[in-house]
């Protein structure tokens, strides 16, 4: 994997087979790790996620907005290298709670992509977060990491 379109589609495509992502977010020094539901928007270049504002995600992300967020793309059965197919991603970048104004848009699509969570989603203690990826780091293999930073591509 070298080429740029190579990683945007090696992106695009465990994005959309995966529902699943680990956030990870810090406060005073303290790192934190939590699953969450994603959902991709814009493309690869932004991700929803809920979650009640009674937690320490939440609180962490109110103090600190940057994330990072790992998605495991690989197959899981092996090959016959020993070598799992596919690839790791870790998207880089900053999370916001929804405005007022974008959170009907954000809850549909990702009520569509997650059903199960309706309920959770119409709690009123529930958030909806959007993470505006900065860049992605996309792992092939021990030896084969790849960067690709989004805002180099939009300062073009």
């Amino acid at each position: 994997m070298s080429k740029q379109t190579d990683i945007q589609a090696c992106v695009e495509q465990a994005l959309a087979a995966r529902s699943f992502a680990v956030l990870a977010t810090e406060r005073d020094g303290q790192p934190h790790s939590s699953m969450v539901a994603i959902t991709p928007l814009n493309g690869f270049r932004e991700l929803i996620f809920a979650t009640y504002r009674n937690t320490r995600k939440f609180r962490n992300l109110s103090a600190n907005d940057k994330v990072a967020v790992f998605i495991d793309g690989r197959e899981t059965q092996r090959s016959g290298t020993g070598l799992h197919d596919g690839v790791v991603l870790t998207g880089l970048g900053h999370a916001h709670a929804f405005s007022a104004a974008e959170k009907e848009a954000g809850y549909s699509v990702h009520l569509a992509r997650h059903p199960d969570l309706e309920s959770f989603l119409n709690s009123p203690d529930c958030a909806l977060i959007r993470v505006s990826v900065d860049a992605w780091q996309v792992v092939g293999a021990i030896d084969d990491v790849k960067w690709w930073r989004l805002m180099d591509e939009a300062a073009t």
